[in-house]
C-alpha cells in the first residue's frame, strides 16, 4: 500500500499481531484504494484481480508459502481453524475485525451447509451485516459439502476517519462429500468499510484474480518461487507464477531474503486500483509492488517486535532499489526526500514499491 497523502504529511500508523500456523490455501490481498466521491468521502473501488481464487499448487513449487500443503489429501476431516483475533497495537482493530468476521463466516461451513442461502443465513447471524454481501463472496463460496478458512493475515489497505480497506489473507479447505478428499485453496479480498456506530459497516467485497500459469517465467521468477525465506500465500504465488511480476520486484525479494525471512501479504491481485483515499494508481495492480506483515517470523503490527528489525529491514528494501518504501515509523534518509513514509495504514505492514 503506497501513501494516502501528500508527500511529506503524517498520520498515526496501525498495527497488529498475526496468529496463524495452520496450513492450507492462502488468500492474496493488497492496498489500495476507490476513488473519492463529490463529498470527499471514498467510494468502494474495484480491487486489482477482482473475483478470482490462487490456483492450489504442489507443495514443491510453493516453497516456504504459508499454505503449503499439497493441492489435495485423501479422505479425512478437515484442518482446525483458529478465529482471528486482534491483537496488541492495532489502530482500531474492530474494523479489522468486522471485516474478518464476516469473510470467516462466508468461508466456513459445517457438512450440508453450501450454498448462498446457507451462507446469507451465517452473515445474518452477525448481525448489523447486509446479507447481499453474500453476491460478492466470489471463490469464498465454491461448490463444496463442507469448508474450513483460517484468516491468516488481516492489513490495512487503507484506513481514513470514515472508510477503511482491509485486505483477508486467508486459507481455505473444502471436501466435495463427507468421505471425499480434502482440496487446499485460497483467496484474498478486500473488505471496504464505512464509519457507523456502534460497529463499522461493510459495503462491499473485492476477491482477489490472479491471472492464469505463464508457459516460462523469468529466471528471477523460478528463484522467488524456490526460495524457502520467501513466504508467498496463495493469490502472491499465482501472481508471481503468472508472470506479472515485474523482475524489480523480484530482485528486491531475492535479495532482502539473503538477511531476512518474511511473509508477503500482497503483491498485485487483491490490491486496489488506487492508493486509498485518492485517484492515483497503486503500483501493486502493476506488478511492482509487494507488502510484507512479518520479518523474521516477528509480525510487524507487534509493538514487541524490535523497531531495528523492521526499521532495518525498511533500509535494506530502500537499498534493494525502492523508490517508496513505507513502515510504522518515519525514518530519516534515503535518496531522495520522500523514499520512506508512514501513516496509519502502514503500521502493520512494510510496503516496497518500484517504478519499474
Amino acid at each position: 500500500m503506497e501513501p494516502g497523502t501528500e508527500p511529506g504529511s503524517t498520520a498515526p500508523v496501525s498495527r497488529r499481531t498475526a496468529l496463524r500456523t495452520g496450513v492450507g490455501l492462502v488468500a492474496l490481498a493488497g492496498c489500495t484504494g476507490g476513488g473519492k466521491s463529490s463529498s470527499g468521502a471514498t467510494s468502494p473501488g474495484r480491487s486489482a484481480g477482482q473475483a478470482g481464487t490462487a490456483e492450489a499448487t504442489p507443495a514443491a513449487t510453493r516453497s516456504a508459502s504459508a499454505s503449503a500443503s499439497a493441492a489435495s489429501t485423501g479422505p479425512g476431516s478437515l484442518p482446525a481453524t483458529t478465529a482471528w483475533v486482534p491483537g496488541p497495537g492495532e489502530i482500531q482493530p474492530d474494523v479489522k475485525l468486522r471485516a474478518v468476521q464476516l469473510i470467516e463466516a462466508l468461508g466456513s461451513w459445517p457438512p450440508g451447509g453450501s450454498g448462498a442461502a446457507a451462507a446469507g443465513a451465517r452473515v445474518a447471524a452477525l448481525g448489523g451485516v447486509d446479507t447481499a454481501l453474500v453476491s460478492q463472496a466470489g471463490p469464498l463460496l465454491p461448490t463444496a459439502d463442507q469448508a474450513a478458512l483460517q484468516v491468516i493475515d488481516a492489513q490495512y489497505g487503507g484506513i481514513l476517519a470514515d472508510s477503511a480497506s482491509v485486505l483477508v489473507v486467508c486459507d481455505q479447505w473444502t471436501a466435495a462429500s463427507p468421505t471425499g478428499p480434502v482440496t487446499a485453496g485460497g483467496t484474498t479480498v478486500d473488505v471496504r468499510l464505512s464509519a457507523a456506530a456502534p460497529r463499522w459497516t461493510v459495503t462491499a467485497l473485492h476477491p482477489a484474480a490472479p491471472g492464469a500459469a505463464a508457459g516460462s517465467l523469468s529466471a528471477a521468477a523460478s528463484s522467488v518461487l524456490a526460495d524457502s525465506r520467501i513466504e508467498l500465500p496463495p493469490a502472491a504465488l499465482a501472481d508471481v507464477r503468472s508472470g506479472s511480476v515485474h523482475d524489480s520486484v523480484l530482485q528486491a525479494m531475492l535479495t532482502l531474503a539473503r538477511t531476512y525471512s518474511m511473509s508477503v501479504s500482497v503483491v498485485r491481485s487483491g490490491h486496489p486500483l488506487d492508493v486509498f483515499g485518492t485517484t492515483r494508481p497503486s503500483d501493486h495492480p502493476l506488478g511492482r509492488a509487494f507488502d510484507v506483515w512479518r520479518i523474521n517470523g516477528r509480525t510487524v503490527v507487534d509493538p514487541t517486535t524490535p523497531q531495528d528489525l523492521v526499521d532495518g529491514f525498511m533500509r535494506a528494501a530502500a537499498a534493494a532499489g525502492s523508490y517508496n518504501v513505507g513502515g510504522p515509523r518515519q525514518l530519516s534518509g534515503g535518496t531522495t526526500p520522500n523514499q520512506f513514509f508512514t501513516d496509519d495504514t502502514h503500521h502493520d505492514h512494510v510496503h516496497v514499491g518500484f517504478n519499474s
